[in-house]
């Protein structure tokens, strides 16, 4: 993260940018475009205050920067930048024009299959490179996903997201009522991925419908609806498509679809050539190594994992690292 230098013009400018109209506001802070003093080029700065932000809100923050740090894809929004002063944390971030594809949706009321399954491909092709680096982003809404000029989908908010090695489940009840799964809901262990399969699905009935699967302007109810999970899709919905939709927005996460099952699905893969490439596990791309001694550990490495949450034990990741009995896979 890059020091703020202190200067009279500190409220003014967040290192090259210049700041300029305010966009929005988060929970955890305001976001004002920037503006590139040299190049023109402009971004939307996140401006967290450290000192009104809870030691657990600072941290998911923390979290989220971590992540964004790790998801490079053309349907994510894109982290360029983290600076700092003893008062604010400003993430540099994309710029998109295009704003929520919630408030797109209210506009047009309904989306056809055609352009719902554009929108629905670019969301989970982000999603599937998510899951295959471990992260589960747990609060997908049409809220979170930004569009640009061109129409193209950004997956924003990663405030919720989590790591999630292979074989663990999670913990954490998060996520908006009308979006969350029913293991969610219900206060079980759960699978990331399976809750954000569950998510898409809900989004997916969104963009066709016009409506939302499960609604109910007392909360009791509307839990009591998503955990039973029984929904009305209308006739106008294309017969592959109310299969899919059922596949995915599945009580029993054992029957739900997986996003792999759902980037093949027919009504996903119609007019285009085969299923959607999926990114090859993160297992598969990066070539591990032994660290030879402790010095040579990255500090800020380990204190990312560390508020990732990818370990219990410093000493015993520590050890591992500094094993020499892993396998290691040399290329030829």
């Amino acid at each position: 993260m890059s020091k703020m230098s202190h200067s009279h013009r500190d409220e003014l400018y967040v290192g090259p940018y210049r700041l300029e109209k305010t966009l929005g506001k988060g929970q955890t802070g305001l976001v004002k475009l920037g503006v590139h003093c040299v190049t023109g080029r402009r971004v939307a700065i996140k401006i967290v205050n450290r000192e009104k932000l809870s030691e657990s809100v600072l941290m998911k923050v923390e979290r989220e920067i971590a992540i964004m740090k790790l998801i490079e894809h053309p349907h994510v929004l894109g982290l360029y930048d983290v600076y700092e002063n003893k008062k604010y944390l400003y993430l540099v971030l994309e710029h998109v024009s295009g704003g929520e594809l919630f408030d797109y949706l209210v506009k047009k009321g309904r989306l056809t299959p055609k352009e719902a399954r554009r929108f629905f491909r670019q969301i989970i092709s982000a999603l599937d490179f998510c899951h295959s680096h471990n992260i589960c982003h747990r609060d997908l809404k049409p809220e979170n996903l930004l569009l640009d000029e061109k129409n193209n989908i950004r997956v924003a908010d990663f405030g919720m997201a989590s790591l999630q090695v292979e074989g663990s489940m999670l913990e954490t009840s998060c996520g908006s009522p009308h979006y969350a799964c029913p293991e969610v809901i219900r206060g079980e262990k759960y699978d990331g991925r399976k809750a954000d399969v569950w998510s898409c699905g809900v989004i997916l009935y969104a963009l066709l419908v016009g409506a939302l699967p499960f609604d109910d302007d007392n909360l009791r109810q509307l839990l009591e609806k998503v955990k039973k999970g029984v929904f009305h899709i209308p006739h106008f919905v294309p017969p592959d498509c109310q299969n899919l939709l059922r596949g995915m927005v599945e009580v029993d996460p054992d029957k739900r679809l997986t996003l792999e099952e759902v980037m093949k699905h027919a009504w996903v893969v119609a007019e285009s050539q085969g299923h959607i490439e999926l990114e090859l596990p993160i297992g598969q791309i990066v070539q591990t190594s032994i660290v030879p001694t402790v010095e040579d550990l990255d500090a800020d490495v380990l204190s990312t994992m560390n508020s990732l949450q990818c370990f219990k034990d410093k000493d015993k990741l520590v050890a591992e690292l500094l094993g020499r009995n892993r396998s290691t896979k040399k290329k030829n």
